[in-house]
């Protein structure tokens, strides 16, 4: 395994979801439901299963588009939401 790939990763990955609407949705459904262990390993499952999407789409990907092609459309894409989102679009 190569740690230092694991540790840039988990730091990268830990820092974008700390606080985000997903922390907020556990915080909500573990108040109204009374079952803390029942929704971390619901929202820790779909977590999971989230990142190995993105995982092997991206292994997909980059058979047949170039790495710094597919950081660009990300680029553009994060850039077009941003925009909705401050227009009230989305």
């Amino acid at each position: 395994m190569d740690w230092r790939v694991f540790l840039t990763t988990f730091g990268a990955v830990f820092l974008a979801e700390l606080g985000d609407k997903t922390q907020l949705a556990c915080m909500m459904l573990t108040a109204k439901s009374g079952r803390p262990w029942t929704v971390f390993m619901a929202t820790s499952l779909a977590l999971v299963l989230v990142s190995l999407l993105g995982v092997v789409l991206a292994d997909f990907l980059c058979n047949y588009i170039s790495p710094p092609v597919i950081k660009k459309v990300a680029a553009v894409g994060f850039i077009v939401v941003g925009g909705l989102i401050y227009f009230d679009k989305l």
